[in-house]
Formats: structure tokens, sequence, C-alpha cells
């Protein structure tokens, strides 16, 4: 029980011997104490003036003495204006270090019975990873992670979208421009290889357009609309659909190319997923759900044969469902997946990792669900996150301009191996070593700055400014965490024993640290109802920069007294514990040593 949670239910003790028993459904307004003010928890007094008939003042001093006098916890109060500042006793707080050092599932909640699934990734199979991707892995994972802390039975689901007029396009290119080349033959990773042909397609798209432009003097609008090489892309939609042998195999051959690298992708970023779903095997299921919606009169069929929803009346526009040729959008295939996912799971929540440009589709998707009649629609919810912007710009991946995944890794890792060798950090570390700590420290850097940052916010990726060994970064919490490691390295080497004297006096800073340790819980809570891991790792480098302070303050090693020793050497080894569980939450590795 956190410190708030103990004072409020105090206080409701409180009310309900000072003015009744009807005093005890009164809200108990509860907050950390403002740092100018003497005290550990703030009660606002103005719930209860009606009940006690008197001031705020004097209703926070009769509270505040009935407190004092009645919960051996609290050693004084003070009272300004309308509220009661209470600071807890030092008995108390070697309850809460005592208890927090004995639970080794601290910050983890207990199981709540509830199914969430959390869909992440949810590539195209055209193109490889890139910088857009990894924030919403990243982003993703987390969430499930956090979601699992909370106590939530978690799916991790990916949705890949691997049919479809962009797939076409690639295919139509790989075969006009690339002379049957392969992964193994080109030396590219099966992902690239697909990403090239689906830029080469855009480059020859380009000069079918310019030609015709000039040829016909008409509009670029009216020349892409004529290029030869889009209509072949469409027809073989169309033929994929139908079943064509000769397009569903070279659909599979280079589908194939990609997911060899996206697993490779995958496996870098340290990401796994429970139940991965194919657009190609839902879009079916779709377009059941499209013949549901007309039979029911919900949808309704133009004269040129496509199938829309008329959402006027809901304040939005007309949703094409269904092409005039027969072939499914991106709503079908989600209206399919979607039903067919809550009746395998029977879901408490669906979340839809997804970049906020997609805001519209998820209204219209709920909007639709609900209009065919299915009440869960409800438990859709659709994390909306900002974009990855350069400081060149936005990322564009018909021309090629992307930051692609599998490099951005892999500078990662090389600047972290630069920064390390510049701080002198490699002392006593073999070759191997050394390595596996530049990929330790080059994803967390990566995994953090991206993290950091409240998932609604659009962000700016700077590598060098993640990888900086002070400040806000993934590096500060991971080199933070290899010296605590060191300092209880020595400490066992030397025959010291991390632990909790009955009587052994705790420093002001120390009940600071333990006050910050014991809202972890509750910041886990926060976290998870906001979907938001940006509030655990800002809570890690909060915790972090609160040992380092502590760490320049007092002597740990040195202290002469034995039991003092032990309980420092007891509370860094618990910031060292909760460390690693916030971080691990973000999917980071925190190293032993540096």
């Amino acid at each position: 029980m956190n410190q708030e949670s103990f004072i409020s239910e105090k206080v409701k003790n409180a009310l309900e011997a000072l003015y009744g028993a009807s005093a005890v459904n009164l809200p108990v307004q509860i907050q950390a104490t403002r740092k100018e003010f003497e005290g550990d928890v703030t009660v606002v007094t103005f719930p209860y003036l009606k009940t006690s008939h008197k001031a705020p003042e004097a209703t926070g001093q009769e509270i505040g003495e009935w407190l004092k006098n009645n919960v051996e916890e609290i050693e004084t109060y003070n009272v300004v204006k309308g509220f009661l500042n209470v600071k807890l006793s030092p008995s108390y707080w070697r309850e809460v270090f005592g208890g927090i050092a004995a639970d080794s599932d601290f910050g983890q909640a207990a199981p709540t019975g509830k199914t969430i699934m959390v869909e992440f990734s949810s590539p195209n199979t055209n193109k490889p990873l890139h910088l857009g991707h990894v924030r919403n892995n990243l982003l993703g994972a987390s969430v499930a992670r956090l979601l699992a802390a909370n106590g939530h039975n978690v799916i991790k689901a990916n949705l890949v979208n691997d049919r479809g007029i962009h797939i076409c396009k690639s295919m139509i290119a790989w075969k006009k421009a690339f002379n049957g080349q392969t992964p193994e033959t080109s030396g590219r990773k099966g992902d690239h290889l697909v990403g090239d042909c689906y830029v080469k397609f855009n480059d020859l798209y380009k000069a079918e357009v310019k030609e015709i432009m000039e040829t016909e003097g008409i509009s670029e609008e009216e020349a892409g609309k004529k290029a030869p090489i889009l209509k072949e892309a469409q027809q073989m939609l169309v033929k994929w659909e139908q079943g064509d042998p000769e397009t569903i195999a070279l659909w599979k051959t280079m589908n194939g190319w990609v997911y060899d690298g996206f697993d490779k992708t995958y496996d870098s970023l340290g990401i796994t997923f429970d139940r991965i779903y194919h657009e190609s095997e839902t879009y079916l299921l779709g377009k059941s759900l499209v013949q549901k919606g007309l039979d029911m009169g919900v949808f309704y069929r133009q004269e040129n044969g496509s199938v829309w929803c008329d959402l006027t009346s809901d304040g939005l526009d007309q949703k094409l469902l269904l092409r005039s040729d027969g072939t499914s959008v991106y709503m079908t295939q989600d209206l399919g997946t979607a039903e067919k996912r809550f009746e395998e799971y029977s879901l408490d929540e669906m979340i839809y990792v997804v970049g906020n440009e997609q805001n519209y589709h998820f209204q219209v998707l709920k909007l639709i669900l609900k209009k065919l009649g299915f009440e869960w629609s409800d438990a859709i919810y659709h994390l909306s996150y900002g974009m990855v912007e350069l400081p060149e710009g936005k990322m564009k991946s018909r021309e090629g301009t992307v930051v692609d995944a599998d490099d951005l890794i892999e500078k990662m890792i090389d600047t972290a191996g630069e920064t390390s060798r510049e701080l002198g950090k490699l002392d006593g570390m073999g070759q191997e070593e050394q390595e596996e700590l530049f990929r330790i420290l080059g994803l967390g850097a990566l995994k953090y700055f991206i993290i950091k940052v409240d998932p609604k916010k659009t962000m700016l990726f700077d590598p060098k400014e993640s990888i900086d060994f002070n400040g806000n970064t993934g590096p500060f919490v991971q080199y933070t965490h290899a010296r605590i490691k060191s300092i209880l390295r020595k400490a066992a080497e030397a025959g010291c024993t991390p632990s909790l004297g009955h009587d052994v006096q705790i420093l002001p800073k120390e009940i600071e640290i333990l006050k910050l340790l014991n809202s972890f819980p509750a910041k886990i809570i926060e976290a998870g109802n906001a979907h938001s891991p940006a509030l655990v790792a800002n809570y890690a480098y909060e915790l972090a920069k609160e040992f380092n302070q502590y760490y320049h303050d007092v002597t740990i090693m040195k202290e002469e007294d034995s039991s003092v020793r032990n309980m420092r050497l007891l509370l860094i080894s618990v910031i060292a514990r909760v460390l690693v569980k916030a971080m691990g939450i973000l999917g980071i590795t925190l190293p032993e040593r540096m």
C-alpha cells in the first residue's frame, strides 16, 4: 500500500470518529505534499466543511490532531489554509522499505482475468521496416508488457498486410526490371529487395506519366490514370483475388523473401508475437460481413457494383467497402479480422497501435461494426501515436527516402561502441563482451529515446542525442544500474550482506527515495490506464537520477557503522531491481557492468 492509500484509509477512520458514520462516504482527496511545505501527503479538507461545521483550517487541525493521536505511523502535521499536510514517521518508512525489499514481484499487479489483444507492427510486404515501424513496434511491445504488469492476460498480435495493390506494384516492377533476381543472387536482404522493387515501380510510373503528359498534353492527374503500368498492377490484383496460379506463385515467393527479412529485424529489436494474422486470410471474412451489411440494409451497392456505407447522418462521409471490380479495401479486412479476434479470444479490449494519420479509419471501423450489431465494438481502442520525423523532414517510402530499421540498428550499435571507447568504459572487457555491451547500449538508447516521448506526440529522432550517457537517456539509466551492481559486487567480496536493521536510522534523503520506490506500482497502473510506457521510462530516469545524487551525498562501502552500510546496500539493491523491472517493460536490458 502506498502512502496516499494508507493516509486515505486513516482519514476515513478519522472522519467516522469525528463526524459520525455519515462522513465515511465523503470523498478523500489525497495528493503528494508540495516541496515548499513539510509533509509526505496532503489531504484536501474542503469536502468535509458541511459535516464539520468549521472553517477549512479548523477542520484540518481537528483531523490532523486525531491522526497524530491515533495513528502511530504519523509523526507530525501542519495545516496551510484548507490543506492538511501529514508527515509519516521513520518507522512507517522502515516498514515500507522492508515490504518492498521482501517482495520479489514488486510492481507486478495481481491477475485481473481481463484479456487484451494489442495489435502492432502490421507491416506491408512491399518494403522493409523503417524508423516509423520501429516506433510502432517498440511502442506496441512496451504497451503489451505494461498491460501484463497490470495483471492482464495480453495477446500480442500482428496483422501482415500481405495483399493489395502495393504488393502488386512490387511484383510488376520485379517482372519488368529485376531479371529474376533473388535475395541470394543479389546479396540483398529479402525485404530490402522487394522494397527496391516498390521504389522502382514508382520510377517507372513517373516516367510513363511524364511521357503521356508530353504526348497528349493532359494534366498529371489524368495522365496518372492512363499509365499502363498502374493498370497492370490493378489487373494483377484482380487476378490474385481470382486465384490465378502464376500470380499466386510469384506472390508467395516474394512475400517469403520479405518474411525472412522481417524476422531478422524483429529478432534484432527483441520483438515477438503471440498471434500473426495475414490480410490474405482475413479479407474474405470481411467480404462476408459486407454481404451481411447489404442484407441488413446497412450498406448499399452503387450502379458500378461498388459497395458503400453511408455515414453522413453520423457526421462522417460515405465509406467504400468493396471496389467495383469486387476487390476489397483495408476497411473490408479490418472488419473481418475484428470479428475473428473477438470470436477466438472473447476479448475485453482490442488495442490497435497505429499512427495518428489513421484516426478517421478507426472512428469509421468502430461505427460500422456497431451498425452491424457487434456490441463489442465499444471495446476497440485506437492507440494513436505521432509520427517520427528527422531533421530533414518526413520520410517517403515510394521515393526510398526512409531510414531503414536495419541500418538504424547497426548505426546505433556502432555509435554506442564509439561513445563507450571515448569515455573509457571498457576496462577489463574482452572483445566478445564489448560487442555484447555495444548491442545492449545501442538498442537501449534507441528504445528509450523513442518510448520516453508521449505516444500522442510527433517526435524528432536524433541518434547522437539518444546515446548520451548523461541526461534523460537509456545509457544513463543503464550506466546507473551497472554502477549499483559494481558496488554490490565489491560488498559481496568484502563479506557485506545487504540488510535492514531494526534500529538503524533512515536519513531524509533515503525516505525521499523510498517514497519514489513506493510509488512504482501506482505508476505502473497510471501508465497502463493511459496506455503510455513513456510514464514508466521517465519514472526510471527519475529513480536513476535520485540514486546518483544519493551516491554523491552519502558513503556506502566506506560507512563505518555496519548496520547503516548494510541498510544502504539493501536500498541500492532495491533501486537496481526496480530499474530492471521498469526498463524491462520498455524491452531494455540493463548491463551488469560497464
